[in-house]
């Protein structure tokens, strides 16, 4: 399948930064139906590797999808000595609105969100109103960093007594970046980040890439999943998802991070939506349950 990779100039603030993409299939020669689908990886800070299996949409449903890392990760424009102010969410919805009309397709596309970059896609759409937005996909997301905190504070309590114990005394501490809360955070994440006795590569990478830059990670989110003391501390885009026009498609697992309770408010609110619940994954189904997550993605990308 064709394949172009590049960097794509974004000024903002008055300075140049560069958008790193990955386009996978011909946004010249789409049937009849189908749009390009803008991948939005999580995080924030966390590498367009893991999203990767959003490109086998291209050969199964023959949808263009284009990958990038947004500035701060990856292949893009690293800014370590950026104020925390630098870095919000209108930085990634004008970084969005830029790659878009490089390509040319803002007046007809689809979005795909995960994690963080659902509650970046569902933000853009509610607040930016874009015309040419057919299609929304929110998967493993919260509506709001409130209800994110309280679902991942359940799934602590679920965890055995000595792993709590590490997780409050770090937390308490302020020394999360011990070894001993790592170990911890690792037991959180093999339960409901990724079930997988082994990890892909590619998640790696992605992990690898914060890890070799946790700038927009520890600034926006915090030390962990569960400790969120950053900019997205009071996120929330609950009052305005009844804005939402574009058919919407949520995702989320019975192990996810992204419990029932803080997708919920996006089933409640966005006017046209269907939820799917996968029963045997955690927060990244597209590894997990493969095949059935890209026929339910696909499917509902080429619907009438």
């Amino acid at each position: 399948m064709a394949t172009t990779t590049g960097k794509i100039d974004f000024q903002y603030q008055g300075v140049t930064y560069q958008t790193w993409y990955k386009l996978v299939g011909d946004l010249q020669s789409t049937k009849a139906g189908v749009r390009p689908l803008i991948a939005l990886h999580g995080g924030p800070g966390v590498s367009h590797s893991y999203m990767t299996p959003h490109a086998d949409l291209f050969a199964s449903h023959g949808i263009p999808v284009i990958l990038y890392d947004q500035i701060g990760i990856g292949e893009s424009s690293h800014f370590k000595d950026a104020p925390k102010e630098f870095w919000s969410v209108d930085l990634f919805m004008d970084e969005l609105e830029n790659l878009l009309n490089h390509f040319g397709i803002n007046g007809d596309f689809d979005l795909v969100g995960h994690s963080w970059g659902g509650m970046l896609a569902a933000n853009f759409a509610a607040a930016r109103q874009p015309a040419g937005l057919k299609h929304l996909v929110i998967t493993d997301t919260p509506a709001s960093m409130a209800l994110w905190e309280k679902s991942t504070a359940g799934l602590v309590e679920q965890l055995p007594q000595d792993i709590q114990d590490v997780i409050k005394k770090h937390e308490a501490a302020g020394s999360t970046d011990a070894p001993e809360f790592q170990e911890a955070m690792l037991v959180f994440y093999k339960k409901h980040v990724c079930r997988l006795a082994t990890w892909p590569d590619a998640l790696n990478a992605s992990f690898a890439a914060m890890e070799a830059d946790p700038t927009v990670y520890h600034t926006m989110q915090g030390p962990s999943e569960f400790t969120i003391t950053g900019t997205l501390k009071t996120w929330n885009v609950i009052d305005i998802l009844h804005t939402i026009k574009a058919s919407t498609l949520m995702i989320n697992s019975v192990h996810d991070e992204a419990q029932d309770v803080c997708m919920l408010p996006f089933f409640n609110n966005i006017p046209k939506v269907k939820w799917v619940q996968f029963a045997d994954s955690s927060h990244v189904p597209f590894f997990e349950e493969p095949e059935r997550y890209k026929k339910v993605v696909g499917d509902f990308l080429t619907m009438a």
